[in-house]
């Protein structure tokens, strides 16, 4: 992989070149401080497999570490991940606590209004899992939109903004991690978990013996990008030209393929 991550390097126009030259001046805060100080800061969840994950040795795994590490390779960096719950992350990187955030983040237009995306590198849905054959069944929100449905959603997401736009007559509850989501569909106090389609796929291979379910087909479509901050279009840039070539050189479908077609990887979860 790291192999093909340096002849993106090369091919990725002479990018890298710019961060040594004038490029970065005064208007680029986050593109001098990552040339400073050496260092890619990039904020994860570390809870959102096969996204990103703490693995059983204590080290960060999934398709965005992959990302994130190749692209800080390429860029001749070192690359820091700094865990955080997933409703603070966009908060860090707005306060320049952090210099991207990676963790499965819908690009919507309310976000695109404060951040800027690079990408998308991944699609995704809403979907749901749940114990109930009933909700498993829904075909449209209007199927679910039910005053005795209680969904649970990570805080601070755009699950929460889909069910309270979109399912408005059913309850809602706020966690800060798909696991205490999941624990509340196992235990019973929540009909349900919304969430993207992979933390639902996720989190019914580790659940094998709970009867969980999940829709057939997703409520919606969305695409999901690298968060940056909108101050440093320059820093957007360089970030964009790397991202663009990894797609075009397959670094991007060989990822997708290792973390979404072959289960492997779940071995490596505690």
């Amino acid at each position: 992989m790291f192999h093909s991550i340096r002849l993106a390097a090369i091919a990725a126009l002479t990018a890298f070149t710019l961060i040594g030259s004038s490029v970065a001046t005064a208007q680029s805060p986050v593109l001098n401080r990552v040339v400073k100080t050496g260092k890619l800061r990039v904020g994860m969840s570390a809870n959102q497999p096969p996204l990103n994950v703490k693995g059983k040795s204590g080290q960060m795994i999934g398709l965005e570490v992959d990302l994130a590490q190749g692209l800080a390779y390429a860029l001749g960096l070192e690359v820091e991940f700094v865990q955080r719950p997933f409703g603070q992350l966009l908060p860090a990187l707005k306060k320049g606590q952090v210099d991207m955030v990676m963790s499965g983040v819908d690009i919507t237009p309310e976000r695109t209004r404060d951040f800027l995306f690079v990408g998308p590198y991944l699609l995704s849905g809403k979907s749901l899992v749940t114990t109930s054959k009933a909700l498993a069944g829904a075909q449209t929100v209007e199927d679910i939109n039910q005053p005795d449905v209680t969904f649970v959603t990570l805080k601070n997401s755009t699950s929460a903004e889909f069910v309270k736009k979109n399912i408005p007559k059913a309850k809602r509850v706020g966690v800060d991690t798909y696991e205490q989501a999941v624990a509340k569909v196992i235990d019973g106090s929540a009909s349900a978990m919304i969430a993207d389609l992979p933390a639902c796929i996720l989190a019914i291979l580790k659940n094998p013996d709970a009867g969980l379910i999940t829709l057939e087909e997703p409520l919606s479509v969305e695409p999901m990008g690298i968060a940056v901050s909108a101050r440093d279009a320059r820093f957007y840039n360089l970030v964009d030209n790397y991202i663009d070539t990894f797609e075009a050189t397959g670094i991007l479908s060989a990822l997708r393929a290792k973390w979404f077609e072959d289960d492997a990887w779940l071995e490596e979860l505690p």
